[in-house]
């Protein structure tokens, strides 16, 4: 047994399984004869039967139940509840017959399991058994009087699933019909299991003792005993009342049980409380058995009444009543004055100990039962009793729950009118009952909770006003018994002792405000007790005493009955109460406030005056407020006989103007008090009129008004006042002041801004009485004007800072006016204010300069206005002029070009929403739709307008490329666009339509005329598709556009967008019209739509029909077809070209420039051409024998040897197509002759003689393009003769390959070499981008064929740097400081071009460095000589400007570089100048790399390399294209694939420095691992880890192989060694044998090489010696350490060492090396002492860094 990690029997390689121990069991168990289940004692037998022959009774089991049943009999919990689960699954899932074979055993088991003390193993035992009731049905019945004792008891658990899932089995085993029928069948079982359980079983018969522990034990037995309580008291219930009695004599056995009697003190409280449950049961069904034991049951019952467990309280009080109803003598069987009523105080003192809601509701009951003998003296039990429930009510316990308190109050009111029931009459002994009920208790009660405020909100006022009801109800009833006078003396005494209690709150000058609140609350109930409210139900605060949360929460009741108008003079009074003493304690209480108000100037008890005039206003109370006034005389002034108008005259209007009033509220209510007192409307209107008249605060006239819209009752008062010029004229004015003060002053004060004004012009113009205006319309309109021309001014005033709070109120008010008046937008003037709420939100704010803030509440305002206007707009759609006047405004913005991208946006964002809420309004009709659209379209000619205003530099791009020709002047394109601030209006306009136009088309809105607007919607799309062509036209598109391009995409204004949701056929044909009409860029946004939509060629053709269509050729004509020309039909091409070929043969002189001539046939001719779908070499050369033609015959048309300064457009035009056709021609020139061979050459040389010429008019856009076909016609020619093969030449004119290279290619050069230095010159902004994207690209291709001859031998002026230390020739000099610089350039065709042609130069400049390196010697130690001058001066610049840049980011954080910026550039040209350097470097001997690489180490200039790179290479080198994500061999990165560095401009252009600066790495890494490695070491541990990291897993696998097939593909060869490399295990084997010693060598490259060090191992050694061998060793393993070389070249000094050593020569005793390591030198300075030999530069290392100058090896002093 024991735990998981005991160590386990030999050989029992399987860890313990109760599971399989049984299965195991099960199959051996018949040669276990009699073996009885699996139980944990003799007593529990399991389900097997103890009894020889169970074998045969066992094998009815399956034995998945057998094996089921077994684990059930575990004693594991775990085991249990799985076994129990699969066994109801079991039961689901099995057939009937097998289920059945279980039944017989079942009952024992589930009479045990069913009362596990685990609650989910009870839990899932009833839900298997309802698994198998419903299986097995009516064949459990044999079975049921062995189940149902349990059955009941699991009803009845304490767990509520268990409980509930043992329901629902007996449910559905029977109806209910058949359940009680069920339990007679089975009762006596039932009974015996009961009565066995409650008086025989002990916790350690229900339990084992030595396996369960105590409390466990414990907890189970006081369980079943609850159990067996409730289901006896279950079955008592469900029987049929005739089996009550044969239940009775069954049950006698269990009554006569002391034991049975004692569970009513048992120490469980379940248990307790299952007791009582059952004894309020027996006395239900079986009474006289309870008759017959009441001398058992009264004590066990009432002598408990105190018990104060809230789980027994319940079920003790339902027990003692039942006992006192069922039991007539109970008293009899108990002292009630010593052991119950004692006991009773003591609860009732305590509050009912936190149980007053169970308790104190049976307090009226019990005491009702309490018969009159127990009750002597009445006099005292009565007061005892009700002392003792005011004590207990006012205990903290009882106080501090509110639900507590008014259980106590109303059994104190409820037993208070029971006991004056008893007590009416007139004897002294009743009198002296009712006066003390009535002095001593009720009235002392009254004054106690208007104390308290916790007691304050408890139902005691609504009690009190119950009773008095009850009592003026019972005196007024005439009878000869006398109870009239009683009753009348009754309440005599109540008024008596409440106008004293109440007097005595309010006559104190510091007086309470709760206590106050609650006196007004008081009255107010006892005012109308029919029509109060329930204390739980109350209503809305009306008045408060005090601002804080005590009083806030205690004045929820103060105004919660709510008075209705009646006639003034009179009080208002319930009908069931007296009016006069209600009626003389409200006068009384007036008098007393207002003598405290008016002499003490009491705050507190003018609001207990207002309370009480606005529930008891009436003529007499007013005239007892104006005895007080001293003034007489002013009082007769008044002309006025109403005292509540004299008391506003005299009194009221003088607290309302006291500034120093924080508070009015209850000021305004005696206003309304006064009111209601009045006779007529009229005196109403006029008193509210004098005083909007007079100079009060405006918070009252707000709060005037406020009350007005919360009550109808208050509205009636005012209405006259509300609709009047009065008020109306005030409003206005009080609109104009703050808008005219708010905007104009500077410093706002307080004052000004004070937020009840706008609170009030809000509610004024948003609050709806019976859908009317709360004031006239007429000033409805005024006041809106008002709020409109400030928000007008708004935006002009912004700027000082002055409209925040303005602004921010208006915006509240137009909002709630919006969204609150129906039809608000029927007026003018809420147009007006609409509109301007649009044009602010429409506008950024960096027009409008408001706060976010304020942006957000216009916003918020406008989409009210918005739903408004939609939810409306169908009634007022022909007189509304909002949708026009904004539509027109919108135009006006937009044409106006005054927007950047963000008001764009803005404007768009504001249009989308009205076009939003437009389309989803169900009740908005198409044709508001279709005029809005129409007032938001430019017309024909506004389009033209701002399509003519778009810049022309768009035009250089298509003209550069070829995809369109022109022979005219073209103005504008020499136009910057990188300084404008603002977009062209075209783009505005053709954004705004277009995201309207999405939105209509994915609505799917279908129009009357849909033909006509769906012809609308396409022209708008294509305006949008016109303007993007514009700008993806453009060379360099500013940053404002290229944002502009961005949020297009963002708010969906994409073409592809556009495309998917238009109709692409109407679309093509208005581009194909408009192209045809005007060309230019029309034609470009066609090919663009055919392009992108994949349109094919036989739609294509329907738009023409016939090529005859475009003849004559128009400029419109011509673009068409040059941009139709990829996507036409082949019979149309071939036809096209035919016709044009006709056409040029026919062509005079003057017809040569024209567009419908020699200049637009050759155009359609070299697009039709340049598509290469056509064979047409049988025809070029007949073009190009006419071309020859022209030549001789009109020379002076061909620009040949000339300046183009003078130049005709018409002239360049034709000549610039001819040029295109003789590059064109160049793809198939075989059948040329070798006259049209030479004036291709000639005439090619002769047109770059005229670009060269022509420099100066570079900026006009035709000479561009005439220079850049130029120089594309020389690299046509260059990349023909480059690539042409031995057959191609056989074929071409005898010594036309000559003639090339001697005379033509000569000539390029000669002329573009220079060209290039002359333009590059230039300052660079001076080069704009189209130039730099085109003709430095076309000149970098021609110069790109350049020979290293040509370069060498170059006529460029010479140029020198002084003090530049050099060993070069003085041309090659030249080249390097000419070019060099150039490396820099802002223009990425130069620098790739001079990259290029330096780099074949840089494999020849090491050598001019050996003839120098004689001169160093071998005494001078720390040699260095530095790479190229003109290199390292510039990458010492670089250096410094790229530390600038990067010094901020992280080493092995990748830095992204903007494509074609200056600092694209500039990183561009630093890894360029570092790949000619490692160039160079790779070129150089052994010796010179050894000085090259010292001068590095000094300048550091590696380092700063490496540190670059590690900032420029992409944590995840993956070439673009590859689609392997993890690391895989086979996968391409940066370091496997080769850099392309063409000058074209590559998609892949994002990734150029990236790829650039891993291939830069890779070079220096290979070329120098020496230093790579030392600074690699030196890195602080962060760089460290990110370097070998990233080099072990991208680059070491490629290096090494590479270094693994130099050796095995290596020529080299070792007189004496032979060396062989195994690629499997990088490792590389030198075998070296001299005479008889074999020595052979393992060299193994690490997995992080060249970063590791190499690890060189010992092979086969014979005939040297241990020490010799391990120095080869060392020399050996340091070259490949420490010097920058490849292993072969290591071996090679490795084995020139190991000769020398064969030849005589001693190792250096320094470095043990006999050749040195850097400078290739033997030993040769000798000490004279030792005679040993050493190396100079060992010597001198030697010398310097131990600070002596004695011989390494005797110490004497070295001479």
């Amino acid at each position: 047994m024991g735990g998981k990690n005991k160590q386990r029997t030999k050989g029992n390689v399987r860890p313990s399984s109760s599971g399989r121990a049984a299965d195991l069991l099960a199959k051996e168990r018949g040669t276990v004869p009699g073996f009885i289940g699996f139980g944990t004692s003799s007593s529990d037998l399991g389900y097997v039967p103890a009894i020889q022959g169970a074998e045969e009774i066992d094998s009815l089991v399956d034995a998945d139940f057998r094996m089921v049943l077994r684990k059930l009999s575990k004693r594991d919990v775990i085991t249990k509840l799985k076994a129990m689960q699969e066994f109801g699954t079991m039961c689901k899932e099995r057939e009937t017959e097998i289920v059945k074979g279980v039944l017989p055993y079942w009952p024992r088991i589930y009479c045990k399991i069913s009362i596990d003390h685990d609650r989910r193993v009870r839990e899932a035992t009833q839900q298997a058994f309802e698994q198998l009731i419903l299986k097995v049905k009516k064949h459990l019945a044999p079975h049921l009087r062995s189940l149902m004792g349990y059955w009941l008891i699991a009803q009845c658990d304490t767990y509520s699933p268990a409980a509930s899932a043992a329901k629902v089995a007996f449910e559905k085993a029977f109806p209910p019909g058949k359940q009680p029928e069920a339990l007679i069948f089975c009762k006596d079982e039932i009974l015996m299991v009961l009565q066995d359980h409650l008086l025989k079983e002990t916790p350690d018969t229900l339990s084992d003792p030595q396996t369960v522990p105590e409390e466990e034990r414990e907890a189970k037995f006081y369980r079943i005993l609850t159990c067996s309580l409730l289901a006896l008291k279950k079955l008592l219930g469900m029987l049929p009342s005739d089996e009550n009695s044969s239940l009775e004599e069954k049950l006698k056995l269990l009554l006569t049980q002391n034991k049975f009697w004692k569970y009513g003190k048992h120490n469980a409280p379940q248990v307790r409380s299952a007791f009582f449950e059952l004894i309020s049961a027996f006395c239900q069904h079986i009474p006289e058995s309870m008759k017959g034991e009441a001398s058992r049951v009264c004590p066990a019952v009432l002598l408990d009444i105190d018990d104060s467990d809230a789980t027994v309280c319940p079920a003790l009080w339902e027990a003692v009543l039942h006992v006192l109803t069922t039991i007539e003598d109970c008293w009899s069987h108990v002292n009630a004055k010593k052991g119950v009523l004692p006991k009773l105080w003591t609860v009732l003192q305590e509050g009912g100990r936190g149980l007053a809601t169970v308790i104190y509701p049976n307090i009226l009951p019990f005491i009702s039962k309490v018969p009159p003998g127990i009750t002597e003296p009445k006099l005292d039990y009565c007061r005892t009793f009700f002392c003792s429930v005011i004590k207990g009510l006012l205990t903290e316990r009882a106080m501090a729950s509110r639900s507590e308190c008014s259980a106590i109050i109303s059994a104190f009111m409820e037993c208070l009118q029971f006991t004056v029931l008893q007590s009416i009459g007139e004897e002294e002994e009743e009198i002296k009952i009712q006066e003390m009920l009535i002095n001593d208790q009720l009235v002392p009660l009254i004054d106690t909770v208007m104390k308290e405020s916790r007691l304050q909100n408890g139902p005691l006022f609504f009690e009190v006003a119950d009773v008095l009801c009850f009592w003026k109800t019972r005196a007024e009833i005439s009878g000869g018994d006398g109870t009239a006078l009683t009753f009348q003396r009754i309440l005599s005494n109540f008024w008596d002792g409440l106008s004293n209690v109440c007097v005595g709150h309010t006559d104190v000058i510091d007086a309470n405000e709760k206590s106050l609140a609650a006196v007004s609350s008081l009255l107010q109930v006892l005012q109308n007790p029919e029509n109060k409210m329930k204390p739980n139900k109350r209503k809305a605060v009306k008045i408060r005493f005090a601002e804080d949360a005590e009083a806030e929460s205690n004045s929820e009741h103060e105004n919660c009955v709510m008075r209705s108008i009646n006639d003034p003079g009179t009080l208002i009074h319930g009908q069931h109460l007296q009016k006069e003493p209600l009626e003389d304690l409200v006068c009384k209480l007036a008098e007393l406030s207002i003598v405290y108000t008016n002499e003490q100037r009491s705050d507190r008890h003018l609001k207990f005056l207002s309370a009480l005039l606005s529930n008891f206003a009436s003529s007499r109370v007013f005239q007892v407020l104006l005895q007080d006034r001293t003034n007489i005389q002013e009082v007769a002034k008044l002309h006025n006989e109403n005292p509540s108008i004299q008391f506003l005259y005299t009194n009221l209007i003088d607290w309302l103007k006291e500034d120093w009033r924080k508070e009015t509220d209850f000021l305004v209510d005696i206003l309304y008090s006064v009111l209601h007192c009045c006779s007529s409307a009229t005196e109403r209107e006029d008193i509210l009129n004098d005083l909007t008249k007079m100079d009060l605060k405006w918070n009252i006239l707000l709060e005037i008004i406020e009350k007005a819209c919360s009550s109808s009752e208050k509205h009636s008062l005012c209405s006259t006042w509300l609709k009047g010029d009065v008020l109306g004229e005030k409003l206005v004015t009080l609109a104009d002041d703050l808008c005219n003060t708010s905007l104009k002053t500077t410093v706002a004060s307080a004052e000004s801004f004070h937020s009840e004004r706008w609170t009030l012009l809000s509610l004024v113009l948003s609050q709806l009485i019976k859908n009317e205006s709360l004031i006239g319309e007429i000033y409805v309109k005024r006041i809106i004007d008002k709020l409109q021309a400030a928000l007008s001014k708004a935006k002009d005033l912004s700027e000082a800072g002055n409209t925040e709070t303005s602004v921010s109120f208006i915006c509240d008010i137009a909002s709630n006016f919006f969204s609150s008046v129906k039809g608000c937008l029927l007026m003018p003037s809420s147009e007006d204010l609409l509109l301007t709420i649009f044009q602010l939100c429409a506008q950024s704010q960096d027009t409008t300069h408001l706060s976010d803030f304020l942006v957000n509440k216009l916003k918020h305002t406008w989409l009210c206005g918005l739903n408004s206007l939609v939810h409306h707009l169908s009634d007022m759609h022909k007189d509304s002029t909002f949708l026009q006047r904004s539509a027109l405004w919108v135009k006006n913005q937009l044409q106006s070009s005054t927007l950047d991208v963000k008001s764009l946006q803005v404007l768009i964002s504001a249009v989308n929403d009205l076009l939003t809420k437009l389309l989803e309004a169900d009740e908005v009709s198409t044709y508001v739709l279709q005029d809005y659209i129409q007032w938001l379209t430019p017309s024909g000619s506004e389009w033209d307008k701002m399509r003519e205003s778009l810049s022309n530099e768009w035009l250089k791009k298509p003209l550069l490329e070829g995809r369109l020709s022109m022979n005219c002047e073209i103005s504008g394109t020499d136009r910057k666009l990188c300084g404008m601030g603002k977009l062209p209006s075209h783009l505005c306009t053709a954004a705004l339509l277009s995201r309207m136009a999405l939105l209509i088309l994915e609505k799917g809105l279908v129009f009357e005329n849909h033909e006509e607007e769906a012809s609308k919607t396409e022209n708008i799309i294509a305006e949008q598709l016109y303007a993007l062509q514009w700008i993806e036209e453009l060379a360099n598109p500013s940053c404002l556009l290229l944002e502009f391009l961005h949020h297009s995409q963002v708010m969906n204004i994409s073409c592809e967008k556009l495309c998917t949701l238009s109709n692409i056929t109407c679309l093509l044909q208005i581009l194909f019209n408009r192209s045809k009409e005007n060309g230019r860029l029309w034609a470009l946004t066609m090919a663009k739509l055919i392009h992108s939509e994949n349109i094919a060629s036989s739609e294509v053709k329907a738009l023409f029909s016939t090529t005859e269509r475009f003849f004559p050729l128009m400029e419109g004509n011509l673009h068409t077809l040059q941009n139709l020309s990829p996507f036409l039909l082949q019979e149309d091409k071939e036809e096209l070209v035919l016709q044009c070929t006709a056409k040029l043969m026919t062509c005079n002189e003057t017809e040569l420039y024209n567009t419908d001539g020699a200049f637009g046939y050759l155009a359609i001719l070299n697009s039709c051409l340049n598509c290469g779908s056509i064979d047409y070499a049988e025809l070029m050369p007949g073009i190009l024998k006419i071309i020859i033609s022209w030549r001789n015959e009109y020379e002076d048309s061909f620009l040949f040897s000339c300046n183009l300064q003078e130049g005709n457009p018409q002239v360049l035009g034709f000549n610039i197509e001819i040029i295109r056709f003789v590059s064109l021609l160049l793809n198939e020139p075989s059948s040329l002759l070798e006259s049209e061979w030479d004036f291709i050459m000639c005439s090619m040389l002769a047109w770059l003689e005229t670009t060269s010429e022509s420099q100066a008019v570079f900026p006009f856009a035709l000479v561009q393009v005439f220079a850049c076909v130029s120089c594309d016609l020389s690299t046509a020619l260059s990349a023909y003769f480059q690539a042409a093969t031995p057959e191609i030449t056989e074929k071409l004119p005898v010594n036309l390959m000559t003639e090339w290279q001697e005379f033509c290619s000569e000539g390029i050069h000669s002329l573009l070499l220079p060209l290039l230095v002359k333009i590059t010159r230039k300052e660079k902004d001076a080069l704009e981008t189209s130039f730099q994207n085109f003709m430095l690209k076309s000149l970098g291709k021609a110069l790109m064929y350049i020979s290293k001859d040509q370069l060498l031998n170059h006529k460029l002026p010479a140029k020198f740097v002084a003090g530049q230390k050099t060993n070069l020739p003085d041309k090659l000099q030249t080249l390097l400081n000419t070019f060099s610089p150039l490396l820099l350039f802002r223009a990425r065709p130069v620098q790739i071009t001079v990259y290029h042609m330096l780099n074949k130069l840089m494999s020849d400049l090491p050598q001019f460095d050996n003839e120098d390196l004689k001169s160093y010697g071998d005494e001078d130690e720390e040699l260095s000589l530095s790479p190229p001058a003109g290199l390292m001066t510039l990458l010492a610049t670089q250096e410094e400007l790229l530390e600038n840049i990067l010094e901020c980011i992280p080493v092995g954080e990748f830095t992204v570089i903007q494509p074609l910026s200056d600092e694209f550039c500039l990183v561009l040209g630093y890894l360029l100048i570092w790949k000619l350097i490692l160039t160079f470097f790779k070129a150089a001997s052994s010796q010179l790399r050894a000085l090259y690489s010292q001068y590095l180490r000094r300048t550091k200039s590696l380092n700063k390399l490496l540190y670059h790179l590690f900032r420029l290479m992409p944590e995840n080198p993956t070439f673009p294209g590859s689609t392997a994500e993890l690391p895989n061999k086979d996968a391409k990165t940066f370091f496997t694939e080769e850099l392309d560095l063409d000058i074209k401009d590559t998609p892949a252009l994002s990734s150029h420095i990236p790829h650039l600066a891993c291939s830069v790495y890779c070079m220096t890494l290979k070329d120098l691992p020496a230093m790579v490695r030392l600074w690699w070491n030196s890195c602080e541990k962060r760089v460290f880890n990110i370097v070998d990291k990233f080099t072990t897993k991208y680059v070491s696998s490629v290096l090494s192989s590479q270094e693994i097939s130099s050796v095995q593909t290596s020529t080299q060869l070792f007189n004496g060694m032979m060396v062989k490399a195994r690629s499997a295990t990088r490792e590389v084997i030198a075998t070296y044998s001299v005479d008889d010693i074999f020595i052979e060598l393992i060299i193994q490259l690490p997995p992080n090489y060249p970063l590791g060090s190499i690890i060189v191992e010992s092979g086969k050694r014979v005939g040297v010696a241990v020490q010799q061998w391990r120095n080869w060793m060392l020399q050996l393993s340091t070259y490949l350490t420490h010097q920058n070389g490849s292993i072969m070249e290591g071996l090679a000094l490795w084995k020139n060492n190991v000769d020398k050593r064969f030849e005589g020569v001693e190792d250096c005793m320094i470095c043990f090396s006999v050749i040195h390591g850097s400078n290739y030198s033997l030993p040769k300075k000798a000490c004279r002492t030792c005679k040993k030999k050493f190396h100079s530069a060992c010597l001198y290392k030697w010398f310097t860094s131990s600070n002596k100058s004695t011989c390494p090896l005797c110490r004497e002093t070295f001479f």
